[in-house]
């Protein structure tokens, strides 16, 4: 059974964030990650981690002007300054959390941009952030995402994210899967995971159509799992689902998962 870690931005919505992490607790996950951590205080989070013993496994660099609509600033040639400000906050965030993860969204590609000048920008700016984070024991991640949910988003593949890392070439630099994600844009997912399997140190998931939790939609999620299991997966597999009714509803495919492996 793979290490999966609750999204606490997405899941436990029904009491406010800092109660999350033992609700996600008592649920009986041991990770956590979240979209961003910079509202509140590290020391407050760290607290909550600490007290229900949970691992924090993954969280974003800041993204922007995220209520504006920013999905990163990683391409952008303007604002190289922004961005290497925001790597700094977040490593602060990261070592004070104990987390060894920081996924770096890239950002929206406006129409008619120069795709050449914004992936320079992006590889430069990715060698500066790993170089920033290999000092601090830490991964950097990328992820594809989805063009319809984020139309115009700038890393759309498994292969163009793939690209990306071989010319960062950063030993640090790796890939977020987000099966959600890559079944919209891609399918043939566990051939795509074998395929990059090496570069893979991070998994979310989400079934489709809706974003709602596994077995609410097409993606054979117990197959998946079985697979991740079969190729020897050992990184976390973050639930970044939005829960169909009640987050504790929405878990039945989490606890079934459980109780199946403890009784193996």
């Amino acid at each position: 059974m793979p290490k999966f870690a609750a999204n606490l931005s997405l899941l436990f919505n029904e009491m406010p964030f800092l109660d999350r992490f033992e609700a996600a607790a008592a649920a009986g996950f041991e990770g956590a990650e979240f979209l961003f951590p910079y509202e509140f205080d590290a020391d407050d989070i760290a607290a909550r981690l600490k007290a229900n013993g949970l691992r924090q496994v993954l969280f974003n660099l800041p993204p922007g002007n995220w209520e504006a609509g920013d999905r990163g600033i990683a391409i952008y040639p303007n604002l190289v300054g922004e961005f290497r400000d925001s790597v700094e906050r977040a490593v602060k965030y990261a070592k004070a959390l104990g987390c060894t993860q920081l996924h770096c969204l890239a950002g929206i590609a406006p129409h008619g941009a120069d795709h050449r000048a914004m992936r320079k920008t992006y590889v430069e700016n990715l060698r500066f952030a790993a170089k920033i984070l290999a000092g601090e024991g830490m991964t950097l991640l990328i992820e594809p995402i989805n063009t319809r949910d984020i139309p115009g988003y700038f890393l759309d593949s498994t292969a163009k994210a793939a690209d990306i890392i071989e010319t960062v070439e950063a030993e640090n630099l790796r890939l977020q899967y987000d099966v959600y994600h890559m079944q919209i844009m891609e399918g043939d997912l566990t051939p795509t995971i074998d395929k990059y399997r090496n570069i893979i140190a991070h998994i979310q998931i989400a079934d489709t159509p809706g974003r709602h939790q596994p077995g609410t939609g097409e993606i054979n999620y117990p197959f998946i799992f079985r697979h991740l299991d079969s190729v020897g997966y050992k990184g976390w597999v973050g639930c970044e689902y939005r829960p169909l009714a009640s987050t504790y509803d929405s878990l039945a495919w989490f606890r079934a998962l459980k109780s199946k492996s403890q009784t193996a």
